[in-house]
């Protein structure tokens, strides 16, 4: 078991549900300034996130990985908690699915080019949570390979 000082409380939360409550040692988050990794007694943040992978070795040492599309992220002493638009563990993720969902948010977004400001924006959220999402699922499944 852990020793109190040396781990971390970890939320990953969406307005749909709770994604995952663990222990860990530390984690890797994708904020607008850049990833961050976040280790015990850190000092408090916030911070938004921006679509990508979150890394984090828990427990029982074992490295997990978990897409984001976006949200919050809330630093304390010795938890972290993510308030994510949507989250998935890559475990979870069908890389067939993904990997298809990414080639058409990136055809979507050459073909709306031509229309409007605000269509292009949502297209290229889209994208970008695709492309985390197959981020995860590719740093998985080297984690798992090992």
């Amino acid at each position: 078991m852990f020793d109190s000082d040396k781990i971390i409380k970890l939320e990953v939360v969406t307005p749909e549900r709770v994604v995952l409550k663990r222990n860990i040692y530390r984690i890797t988050v994708p904020t607008k300034e850049g990833e961050i990794t976040v280790l015990p007694k850190h000092l408090p943040l916030v911070s938004i996130l921006i679509p990508g992978v979150l890394e984090f070795v828990n427990e029982n040492n074992e490295r997990e990985v978990v897409s984001v599309s976006g949200g919050f992220v809330e630093v304390l002493r010795n938890k972290v908690v993510i308030l994510a638009d949507t989250a998935e563990r890559a475990e979870e993720l069908d890389s067939e699915q993904v990997e298809e969902a990414r080639k058409k948010a990136e055809q979507m977004v050459r073909e709306t080019k031509r229309e409007d400001a605000e269509r292009f924006a949502e297209i290229s959220t889209s994208l970008a949570k695709e492309l985390a999402r197959s981020k995860a699922v590719k740093r998985w499944k080297k984690i798992t390979r090992k």
